[in-house]
C-alpha cells in the first residue's frame, strides 16, 4: 500500500466519514442527542414532539376534571327533585328587592 498517496488520504476520510455516519444513526435510534457540524448538540425531534404531548396531555386532563366537575353539578341539579326546584324558585321571587333593583324599576 502506498501510505504517501492520495489514496490512502480519501480512505482515512472516508472510514472516518462511514463512523459519525454509523454513529449518529445509532445514536438517533436510541433517542440520544445528535451531533451537528459544530460539534455541538441537538435535540432529537422525537423528544420535542414527546415534550409537546406531554403538555398537551396535561392541558387535557386539566380540561377534563373542570369538565367532569361541571358535568357533576348539573346532574345534582338535573336530578333535584322538581318540587324542591320550584320551591327554589318560589323563595327566589318572595325575596325583597334590592334598593339597586327598585331604582332600576
Amino acid at each position: 500500500m502506498d501510505w504517501a498517496g492520495p489514496n490512502f488520504v480519501v480512505l482515512i476520510i472516508a472510514v472516518s466519514t462511514v463512523g459519525w455516519l454509523v454513529n449518529n444513526w445509532i445514536r438517533a435510534r436510541h433517542g440520544y442527542a445528535l451531533e451537528d457540524e459544530f460539534f455541538g448538540k441537538t435535540e432529537p425531534a422525537a423528544k420535542a414532539e414527546a415534550d409537546s404531548l406531554r403538555q398537551e396531555n396535561a392541558e387535557l386532563a386539566r380540561r377534563l376534571k373542570a369538565l367532569e366537575e361541571r358535568t357533576a353539578t348539573l346532574e345534582a341539579i338535573v336530578t333535584d327533585s322538581g318540587f324542591d326546584t320550584s320551591r327554589q324558585i318560589e323563595a327566589l321571587r318572595d325575596k325583597p328587592r334590592t334598593a339597586l333593583e327598585n331604582a332600576a324599576h
